[in-house]
């Protein structure tokens, strides 16, 4: 009797419990009203069954319980039964298919005309890339890798140069026009899934998936990835914001192209030519004349240099341009600078050494500007890197420790140790990010290989989040 009256409380509180449930599916916000259907026929058919078995069993337990002048009948087959449940078992699992598999028949098939945004999933960032205006996305191969080219396209693909990049985990969408989704995975099984869209679908790696579906509802849907790929799976998450065409368009045409990635990396890259021309300073011994501070000395100061107005010897004046300075060097005492002695030997130098005197000097010309270029390329390589998948930037909790305010902190240590975070201790945590564990997080950083330059940009990115 206590398991009958069990079974009818269970009945009751499911029942109850499905009707007025504080938990409820997400306000539908694409095309996908076929697959909330599919799911109600199928909570209704399995819930149908749930109720009339459990009150079979509760009613049998009642009504045929034991008694001692009574005998249970051996009867081992009926046939008439077994034919009852084998036709009500093949309704009840074709009214649960048949919605289904429509659903399916409509999910395998994208509409003509639908846009196509790719979906790149990493530990644990999503990252995203549309076509250019030719409408093609460029092509992609493993080998394409870096840290410059996270998406790996082909940088000879002439469809690839207008791609349009998205380094971060927020993606925007048009509203009621249908969009397909292409997946890749740069490392593990991902899942994406939005759950206001109702669709998703595993990014495999070595393989393209896809899903669609048409948003419906213009605002912000969050994002998740739904396989788990990690101990920071959790930190995976990303947001969908779908907008007017308008406003979806004006968004895109902000972002940058794989082409205009590339050259801004490029311009960045002339650190390496500023250090060419201060390394052939040092070797030819220009710097025991010109001070790079601002310092006299017995040639003019190279900082700020570049673009000065200066009044030569004869009284006549100049701009110090590339021109000038390349007319120094060469032949150095045909417009000496008044205040000065010709005194500086001519230099015979290639126009790849002479071009890298003059980004030396360039750079001390514009120090503020080549700080912000740091800072900016800094900034790119931490979206680029899925850097901010589990480092915040808000000082919020989260997988890693937050970069708000972290540069010159003071962190415990899982050794219970202590360490200031400057500059060498973040190169470490970049370089072997498990020798020195900040305690209450675990060790799930890989190593990265960054160059020196890399390294001093993302260092000069943190310094500037406070």
């Amino acid at each position: 009797m206590v398991i009958a009256v069990a079974l009818i409380l269970i009945v009751i509180g499911s029942v109850w419990f499905h009707f007025w449930s504080p938990w409820w599916l997400t306000p539908l916000s694409s095309n996908w009203s076929l697959m909330d259907d599919t799911l109600m026929i199928t909570f209704v058919v399995t819930g149908f069954v749930f109720v009339v078995v459990n009150l079979f069993m509760a009613y049998a337990l009642i009504r045929f319980r034991y008694r001692a002048d009574r005998r249970a009948a051996y009867e081992p087959e009926n046939k008439k039964l077994e034919l009852w449940l084998t036709g009500l078992t093949t309704v009840g699992i074709v009214i649960m298919l048949a919605p289904g598999l429509i659903v399916l028949a409509d999910f395998v098939h994208v509409p003509e005309g639908a846009s196509v945004v790719e979906a790149v999933g990493k530990q644990w960032q999503w990252k995203f890339r549309f076509p250019g205006k030719d409408g093609i996305l460029g092509n992609t191969k493993p080998r394409f890798i870096s840290n410059q080219n996270p998406f790996g396209l082909n940088p000879d693909d002439p469809n690839a140069q207008d791609d349009v990049l998205i380094s971060n985990s927020e993606l925007h969408l048009p509203v009621d026009l249908p969009i397909q989704v292409l997946l890749r995975s740069y490392d593990v099984l991902h899942d994406f899934y939005v759950p206001h869209f109702r669709v998703k679908m595993d990014a495999v790696p070595g393989i393209i998936s896809s899903l669609w579906f048409t948003p419906t509802k213009i605002g912000r849907f969050d994002l998740a990835c739904a396989e788990y790929c990690g101990i920071g799976h959790h930190t995976m998450r990303g947001a969908v914001f779908v907008e007017d065409e308008g406003s979806f368009q004006n968004w895109l045409n902000n972002q940058p192209t794989f082409a205009q990635t590339i050259a801004k990396q490029t311009i960045g890259s002339e650190n390496s030519q500023v250090r060419q021309g201060r390394l052939l300073a040092e070797a030819k011994g220009c710097l025991g004349c010109h001070s790079v501070d601002g310092s006299p000395g017995a040639g003019p100061s190279w900082k700020g240099l570049l673009g000065k107005t200066e009044t030569l010897t004869d009284g006549t004046t100049v701009v110090v341009d590339e021109n000038y300075i390349k007319t120094s060097i060469l032949n150095p005492n045909a417009s000496v600078i008044k205040g000065y002695s010709p005194i500086m030997p001519a230099y015979q130098l290639t126009d790849d050494e002479l071009n890298a005197f003059i980004a030396f000097t360039a750079s001390l010309s514009a120090t503020n500007n080549t700080a912000d270029n740091l800072v900016s390329k800094g900034k790119q390589l931490a979206e680029q890197q899925g850097c901010l998948g589990c480092h915040s930037l808000d000082g919020n909790a989260s997988a890693g420790p937050t970069w708000k305010g972290l540069f010159g902190k003071t962190e415990t240590l899982a050794d219970n140790t202590t360490i200031i975070a400057d500059e060498a201790y973040l190169k470490e945590a970049i370089l072997n990010p498990n020798a020195t564990i900040v305690a209450g997080f675990a060790p799930i950083m890989p190593p990265y290989t960054f160059s020196d330059e890399e390294l001093n940009a993302l260092i000069a990115y943190t310094k500037t989040i406070q």
